[in-house]
């Protein structure tokens, strides 16, 4: 297939540049009213149980408490933002211990070629996670399988679990209805990036609650 089928604005002559530009400005405008008004739904819906989870995450790290976060492929890099976030938040903050887990690329893909990739993060959880840590998992659609089964290990073992989904919640939303995630926050969209920027939102949000209600470090 030549990039011609796909990217038929790139040849010569078959567009208008100008009406391209206007094209990209609107359809830029719009993406970012439409985050907005996402950013908003979720505030409106969730703003207590926002202060609530960061409450008792800032007790979990009171006591000494390790965050693990976790997600696969946009969420895993989001994961990742969310431990170098608590490990190095800048001056004037209070550094967190915590560890991405697809971080370990050697654990994650022995475990994915030895065991299943449903257990990649569930098995690091049952052997490094304890009662007083947390248990952070993100999912876009909410049906993860790898990620609901870390939090459910998570969740036997005595962890604070937290869990961010999109749409309407997919199976996280099932689990959490029957007490097996502490804090789930859904982010009511069915687009995929702006999910993702919501979530971004909503992780930066929790974790400045924590510091405000940890006090400087």
């Amino acid at each position: 297939m030549s990039t011609d089928s796909l990217y038929p604005f790139l040849r010569a002559g078959t567009v208008d540049p100008e009406s391209l530009l206007a094209d990209v400005a609107r359809s830029t405008r719009e993406k970012i009213a439409e985050i907005g008004r996402l950013r908003a739904d979720v505030v409106e819906a969730e703003a207590g149980e926002l202060v609530a989870c960061a409450t008792a995450m800032a007790g979990r790290f009171a006591r000494g408490g390790r965050l693990f976060a976790f997600g696969n492929g946009g969420s895993s890099t989001d994961a990742a933002a969310v431990a170098a976030l608590c490990v190095d938040p800048g001056p004037g903050w209070r550094p967190l211990p915590a560890v991405a887990l697809a971080a370990d690329v050697a654990t994650l893909t022995a475990l994915a070629n030895d065991v299943g990739f449903e257990t990649v993060f569930a098995r690091p959880l049952a052997a490094a996670g304890r009662e007083g840590d947390i248990a952070f998992g993100l999912s876009t659609s909410g049906g993860s399988a790898n990620v609901l089964r870390g939090l459910a290990v998570a969740h036997e073992r005595g962890l604070l679990t937290v869990a961010l989904a999109g749409y309407s919640g997919g199976a996280m939303a099932e689990a959490a209805a029957r007490g097996g995630i502490d804090h789930l926050f859904v982010m009511p969209s069915a687009s995929v990036h702006r999910i993702q920027e919501a979530q971004t939102t909503t992780y930066h949000v929790l974790w400045e609650l924590v510091q405000r209600a940890l006090g400087p470090g």
